[in-house]
């Protein structure tokens, strides 16, 4: 309460990045509730061009929310997290649906699969650091849009009438997307032990200093 009687509101201000009801995190959501739609597409119905269109909105989507999040200046929490888990489940989601179509190898699958198991490891460093998702690096974007664009083109260029052209064009950006990906997942992990690396030495060089604060007169 105020000097004049209003109530203030010092303290009580929302902090920007709190918001949920965002037009990026409403694009993410979207993109969530397109999985199961492009499953559907490619295992029980076999409607390969539907859900090729569907993957290229997916991808084209993936772009557009993050370059309105800082057009509009609409940066959240929730969205540093929703944007790359609708990356990783589209992507688990196009490669296990071609997998079952046999159009890529189960090999490729388990390769994928094992670099986000190397992660998950992360996951309780980097809550001892306070931190909740892995920094974005342009490996890792370049990565996830190689494999985005990779997987659609190998569902086209599985149909006969679209020619090897695309097969040829889905395998390279597949292959260099999983090659990415791991580079990134490494870099991950190197960045979050160097990160508790340069911690320990502060803390190490934080209390001789504090030792020698108490002794002083």
């Amino acid at each position: 309460m105020t000097m004049d009687g209003s109530r203030s509101t010092r303290g009580h201000a929302r902090d920007p990045e709190d918001r949920i009801w965002t037009i990026p995190n409403a694009l993410s959501a979207l993109r969530l509730l397109g999985i199961p739609i492009f499953l559907w597409l490619v295992i029980v119905e076999q409607a390969d061009v539907a859900a090729f269109a569907l993957l290229v909105v997916a991808g084209a989507s993936d772009w557009f929310d993050g370059y309105l999040a800082r057009r509009l200046d609409q940066r959240s929490r929730i969205g540093v997290v929703l944007d790359p888990l609708a990356d990783r489940l589209y992507i688990a989601a196009t490669i296990i649906g071609l997998a079952l179509r046999q159009i890529v190898p189960w090999w490729l699958v388990v390769a994928l699969a094992l670099r986000e198991l190397m992660l998950l490891t992360l996951v309780p460093r980097l809550r001892r650091q306070g931190r909740i998702t892995l920094p974005v690096t342009y490996v890792g974007k370049a990565a996830t849009f190689c494999l985005l664009w990779g997987f659609p083109l190998l569902l086209l260029g599985s149909i006969p009438q679209a020619g090897d052209v695309f097969l040829a064009l889905g395998w390279g950006f597949a292959l260099w997307g999983t090659f990415l990906y791991w580079w990134a997942g490494l870099r991950y992990v190197a960045q979050a032990y160097a990160h508790d690396a340069e911690s320990a030495t502060a803390a190490d060089v934080a209390a001789p200093s504090e030792s020698a604060g108490e002794g002083a007169p």
